[in-house]
């Protein structure tokens, strides 16, 4: 019986491992909230694709956000440079609608949790600029569900 158990749980951790996005969590997380903030995370990098500055800037909250880089290596950093830096999405989708070579933002291990008016999405991700990663790391959003939709208030993220 324990090596049945065994077997199956292995069976189904593997299984998993390949789902890129993780529907399920605990048992609190509301399962249309989840499937809504998926959707998000999808226009998010569709819009990083086609350098859509408005439609990356249509996902924030227009005011009361925040958005952190975080250096993993500090000791990687500029002499100076501080080891977690603010910045804000007008500044991301301005650089991304000005690019002159494509860009794009690959996630993996995508976790969403939800219980219908707020939700968490946390991944690890590549940015990539002309073919290339440029970037890479874990980031972190938080999103609040508005008469609009789903917004993300704040982002938080490391460069590897």
């Amino acid at each position: 019986m324990k090596k049945l158990l065994a077997t199956l749980l292995l069976s189904s951790l593997l299984v998993s491992s390949f789902c890129p996005i993780a529907h399920a969590g605990p048992a609190g997380d509301d399962a249309a909230a989840v499937a809504e903030i998926d959707t998000i995370v999808k226009a998010f990098q569709a819009a990083i694709i086609a350098k859509d500055r408005a439609a990356l800037e249509a996902m924030f909250l227009p005011a009361d956000n925040s958005w952190l880089m975080v250096a993993s290596d500090p000791s990687r950093l500029k002499p100076g440079r501080p080891r977690v830096r603010a910045s804000s999405y007008r500044q991301f989708a301005e650089s991304i609608g000005a690019s002159k070579v494509p860009v794009e933002e690959r996630f993996y291990n995508v976790r969403i949790h939800s219980n219908g008016s707020i939700g968490m999405v946390y991944f690890d991700f590549d940015f990539i600029e002309d073919g290339k990663v440029i970037n890479k790391g874990a980031e972190s959003w938080h999103l609040v569900k508005t008469e609009g939709g789903w917004k993300i208030s704040s982002m938080v993220f490391s460069l590897g």
